[in-house]
């Protein structure tokens, strides 16, 4: 009982004692870089945000546009079956169709890359919220141990 109380006590003396000694490795210049880290990460936070509002404003654009296309390609092929008689309105208004689906395609192709950049901006921003949460704490810990060190000398 003795001997395990006594190597208790060491072994709480020994952590003691060097516990200043491994926190000594702490510099002001640690806690000057996490503070340029975490202003470095709320920049990158901000330009996110702005990427995002882009993005969804750019969506929004596509969207219209979409059904814009859509609905030119309603009116060609209205247009179509009032003209079914005249073989040279009908094929005007095959060539209108086409050129009105293939914008509606890119226009499509379009909204889908903006969706996936949003997604991405997204993802961006959770990481550079992580990365701001881990800054701070690294920057309080750094605190502490400055501190610690500090009233040890």
């Amino acid at each position: 009982m003795r001997l395990t109380i006594a190597l208790a006590v060491t072994g709480v003396a020994a952590a003691l004692l060097t516990a200043p000694a491994l926190a000594q490795d702490v510099r002001p210049d640690d806690v000057k870089q996490d503070r340029q880290d975490i202003r470095q990460d709320r920049r990158e936070l901000r330009r996110d945000n702005r990427e995002i509002r882009r993005d969804r404003r750019e969506i929004g654009q596509d969207t219209r546009e979409i059904r814009g296309d859509r609905r030119d390609l309603r009116e060609d092929r209205r247009d179509l079956d009032r003209k079914a008689g005249d073989k040279d309105a009908v094929k005007n208004d095959l060539k209108d169709i086409r050129a009105d689906r293939k914008d509606l395609r890119g226009d499509v192709k379009e909204r889908r890359a903006d969706a996936r950049e949003l997604r991405e901006d997204r993802r961006d921003r959770r990481q550079d919220r992580r990365d701001v949460r881990h800054d701070r704490r690294d920057l309080r810990q750094d605190r502490k141990e400055l501190k610690t060190d500090q009233t040890a000398k």
